[in-house]
């Protein structure tokens, strides 16, 4: 598998401001697990010091914060020169608040609920645009197994795989672990929208819809480990995932 370049260099710093702290921690976890630095932040004014002090490589900003909030905040970056980019995270949807959000310097904006997999794969986006992420970053590969996450296309050997956008970011999260075993509710968390209140069983299903395109050819690559999870194991890999 092609490790995050987060993992093969230093790591990066990311700014997590948020005011609700299971949103801010599920993000935190989410993005250590990938390789970054956090720094977490649950205020306007602590996020403006944070960012001035420490020169993080993005900040994923919430807009509705208890004294500043997060469009003054990006406004008061920018008006001092600092170009770092920004993501929002918002339950404000509507084109005003967008246009404002984009106007006042934002880099990329995301409304409430989310995927976790679509904020880290935003997040590489605007890291490579901002030159501190190699391209190579967005292709994983196991086995015959190849997932490009800016293509959004994935394939086994040279056959190009048809996924639906859930049966995609499961398939990108078991091929950032190959070999470990992935609780129901661990894949809940991150391949679907952090909000997501439905039964971890319905993972299953969609492990079902998965194998379906995977395992045309071999055993198994999606393997269960009863009453624990699901891990994906290396095709032509016959040990024990």
């Amino acid at each position: 598998m092609t490790a995050p370049a987060a993992a093969q260099d230093q790591p990066r710093t990311i700014l997590v401001v948020e005011d609700e702290d299971p949103i801010r921690e599920l993000v935190a976890t989410a993005l250590r697990f990938r390789g970054f630095e956090v720094v977490e932040a649950a205020s306007g004014s602590d996020a403006l010091a944070a960012a001035r002090n420490l020169a993080p490589s993005l900040i994923v900003l919430d807009v509705m914060l208890p004294d500043l909030d997060g469009f003054a905040l990006c406004r008061k970056l920018r008006a001092s020169g600092d170009p770092v980019p920004v993501i929002f995270l918002t339950a404000r949807d509507d084109p005003a608040d967008l246009r404002a959000g984009f106007t006042g310097g934002a880099d990329d904006y995301l409304t409430k609920p989310f995927s976790l997999e679509e904020l880290l794969l935003r997040i590489e986006a605007v890291l490579r645009r901002a030159g501190n992420a190699q391209p190579e970053t967005a292709r994983l590969i196991v086995g015959d197994l190849v997932l490009d996450e800016d293509a959004h296309r994935a394939w086994r050997g040279d056959a190009e795989l048809t996924l639906s956008p859930t049966e995609f970011r499961l398939l990108r999260y078991l091929m950032m672990n190959p070999g470990r075993v992935l609780s129901r509710q661990q894949i809940l968390d991150h391949a679907w929208d952090y909000g997501f209140a439905g039964d971890p069983a319905g993972v299953e299903t969609y492990i079902s819809y998965l194998r379906r395109k995977l395992d045309d050819r071999d055993a198994q690559l999606i393997r269960t480990v009863r009453g624990v999870g699901y891990a994906l194991r290396a095709p032509g890999d016959g040990k024990p995932a």
